[in-house]
């Protein structure tokens, strides 16, 4: 049987605020009533749309505050002025332990710097990435880093290695997940310095984990590996590429759908076959990017989503609170940078 879990929510993030928080959540309830939520925001403008939600509004109360992160506020700016926000509130709560997880749509680098201050970094992990679920042919993958820092050290990468597996159990519920390093090319030569560090130490040194070796960006979406490790520059130009190649792909088929009476004719006969394949492009599914590394769970949503949207990343954070990941991954560190530290020299 499920545990209650709560969730912190920043009902003022992202583009549209309470109207898509809150019905996102109410999604999320009808999956998981074990459920219940803080909602940190204006009271005047939650009020209303929570109303509409009856189940939602019985297992949610409500923290007023004006204070509102800009989505084109600088992180630095946000550290200063932010504490007292709908934002900062929402991740102090799960500092506090009044809260399991905390979800917010908005801006991302004003959270991943005040999740950093707030929840701070585990023992040894000198980076906190963002890991993003990934669409593959067979199931889903889990790749980090998505956009929390650009470039890594190769002891950063081993490390973003053993958070992304230490997710994809949690999620997957595969005890050793299978991982591989995003690389121009499998050869054991080439790639930036870093990478090939890395790609040394992981064949080195014992892990919880299945380790594969270099993979291209190709094979990401084929589910070559459960876990792809890459620095967050070229990930997040990975992930913005694909997801702008699913709209791409979709406008092409439709186009070519409605050309002629035919290719019409065709595309009724085929609509089953197209709503699968829609429902499986739908970058809503697998909405959420989680900050792994903190001594807490925050999730953050995609800013511009809808309520399906939302719904997915408040799903991301009960999953991951769920499943005790932050223990696990605790432990696993420890072992790892022990094991790590007689195989080669402290950084």
């Amino acid at each position: 049987m499920a545990q209650p879990r709560t969730i912190a929510l920043d009902a003022m993030g992202g583009d549209h605020g309470p109207e898509v928080v809150i019905p996102g959540a109410a999604i999320s309830l009808e999956r998981h009533p074990a459920l219940s939520f803080i909602l940190f925001g204006d009271e005047a403008r939650i009020a209303p749309v929570l109303a509409a939600h009856p189940a939602l509004a019985a297992k949610a109360r409500v923290v007023h505050t004006t204070h509102v992160v800009a989505m084109n506020e600088k992180p630095s700016q946000a550290l200063r002025r932010g504490k007292g926000s709908s934002m900062w509130m929402a991740l102090d709560a799960v500092q506090k332990g009044e809260a399991h997880a905390a979800v917010s749509a908005g801006n991302t680098g004003a959270l991943m710097a005040m999740a950093k201050l707030i929840l701070r970094p585990m023992k040894g992990i000198e980076r906190p990435a963002i890991a993003a679920l990934w669409p593959t042919i067979t199931a889903e993958c889990i790749v980090l880093d998505v956009g929390a820092n650009i470039g890594a050290t190769a002891r950063q990468l081993t490390d973003f290695t053993l958070m992304g597996a230490a997710m994809a159990r949690a999620l997957f519920h595969v005890e050793r997940p299978t991982a591989g390093l995003l690389n121009v090319g499998v050869e054991d030569i080439k790639g930036a310095e870093e990478v090939k560090e890395a790609h040394a130490l992981l064949k080195a040194v014992e892990l919880p984990l299945d380790y594969r070796g270099f993979i291209e960006g190709d094979e990401i979406g084929h589910g070559k590996v459960d876990v792809v490790v890459v620095e967050g520059f070229a990930g997040n130009i990975a992930l913005k590429t694909a997801e702008g190649t699913a709209r791409q792909i979709g406008q092409y088929l439709k186009d070519a759908m409605m050309r002629t009476w035919l290719s019409r004719l065709g595309a009724l006969l085929a609509r089953g076959g197209f709503r699968v394949l829609k429902e499986k492009m739908d970058p809503r599914r697998v909405n959420g990017g989680t900050f792994l590394g903190l001594n807490g769970i925050a999730v953050k949503s995609h800013g511009g989503t809808d309520a399906l949207g939302f719904a997915s990343a408040v799903d991301l954070g009960y999953e991951m609170s769920e499943s005790g990941l932050l223990e696990r991954l605790a432990a696993d560190l420890e072992t790892f940078h022990h094991r790590l530290g007689a195989v080669s020299p402290a950084p």
